[in-house]
């Protein structure tokens, strides 16, 4: 009799054990899978430049809020060296590519981007730069052409891209073109694009219409930098990240958000540009953290295409006071403008996959755990 109640308890033990861990992996499996991504490039921004960043603002980043961190290895197909066209397409594709190629393979073929993946399955998209919206990096995620320098080409496979939100400069492009004269924003309004051709505050206050696709233009050519005045990215994030949620029909959202010209600081050698867009990034990356905490079905990458300038904290720099150097000798012709570094990049991640995103990887594998994350979940 006792054997006979030991083996029931037993049994019962057993299967509450089964059914408790069936519980966890279900849980696990729904925990794993984002119904959302953003990803995050700081352009140009490798360690020091974080760093730099970090020190300068008391010690303290919206970047140590994300528990999981990983490296690429951020070579392109043709040169150890990447370019930013490159680099984004190894995001956005999935492949290594020549420098210079917008959204094409090695032998200058098309190749799918994740946003176009992603798109193709009902979920809404948005691009937001501090640069042109045709520059290298955001053209990588709608436009496939051979050359990074075709901005008038890219333009035109904006408007044929469905992409459902974009903010950045480069107005020109589209409507003083120099090679048809069409104007594309008018092609854009044809097809339910709400334009905002000069952005400024009052377009934090205003309603983002859910049922339109929208774009906003904020320069002519490229947008001025922080010290300058900019501040349009941060609050921009916020009320994209609200649209976005809300756009009728959707299956979650993708959108890669980019501060654009912490790269440019490296190229002009300027450690107080560098710094200055680095906090400015992080603003946004806080802004970012804050709703997917909220939210809690949204996977929040951020990394960069590739160092600038062998950026680096010399002695003598103190907390709030950084004293910046760069390795990179600058070009033959012209020392002032260094150029990118082959260093392995950082990777940040928060949310549900995050735990995908630890390790040393290739930058492809960044399009290949989000895409395996975001169609498995589908």
């Amino acid at each position: 009799m006792i054997k006979y109640i030991f083996s029931i308890v037993f049994i019962i033990c057993l299967l509450a054990c089964n059914t408790q861990k069936n519980a966890i992996v279900k849980n696990q499996a729904i925990i794993e899978k984002p119904k959302n991504v953003i990803f995050l490039i700081g352009d140009g921004m490798g360690l020091s430049q974080i760093t730099a960043g970090l020190y300068t603002n008391n010690n303290k980043l919206n970047f140590e809020r994300m528990p999981v961190i990983g490296l690429h290895k951020s070579y392109s197909g043709n040169d150890l060296i990447t370019d930013s066209a490159a680099g984004a397409t190894a995001f956005s594709c999935g492949c290594k590519s020549y420098n210079g190629a917008i959204g094409v393979k090695i032998d200058s073929t098309p190749c799918s981007t994740i946003l176009e993946d992603l798109q193709a399955i009902g979920m809404a998209t948005g691009l937001l730069v501090t640069c042109t919206i045709t520059h290298a990096t955001p053209a990588c995620y709608y436009a496939h052409q051979s050359s990074r320098s075709f901005d008038e080409n890219i333009a035109k496979d904006l408007v044929n891209s469905g992409i459902d939100l974009f903010i950045g400069g480069g107005r020109n492009f589209f409507n003083k073109r120099v090679k048809d004269n069409r104007d594309l924003i008018e092609e854009l309004k044809a097809k339910n694009y709400q334009i905002t051709e000069s952005y400024n505050d009052e377009m934090l206050n205003m309603p983002w219409p859910a049922n339109k696709k929208l774009g906003f233009f904020t320069a002519d050519d490229q947008p001025k930098t922080v010290k300058e005045g900019r501040d349009y990215e941060p609050g921009a994030t916020i009320k994209s990240l609200e649209y976005l949620s809300n756009r009728p029909n959707n299956k979650g959202f993708f959108f890669m958000i980019e501060g654009s010209q912490i790269d440019w600081g490296g190229h002009a050698g300027n450690s107080e540009y560098i710094i200055s867009e680095t906090l400015d990034f992080d603003k946004v990356l806080g802004n970012v953290l804050d709703f997917a905490e909220k939210n809690g079905h949204t996977l929040v990458v951020v990394t960069a295409d590739h160092e600038t300038g062998g950026y680096a904290i010399l002695k003598g720099s103190k907390m709030g006071n950084i004293k910046g150097g760069f390795g990179d000798p600058g070009k033959p012709d012209n020392p002032g403008y260094h150029e990118h570094t082959g260093s392995l990049i950082p990777v940040f991640a928060f949310g549900p996959g995050a735990e995908n995103f630890k390790g040393i990887y290739e930058n492809t594998a960044l399009y290949d755990k989000i895409k395996k994350l975001m169609l498995s979940n589908k």
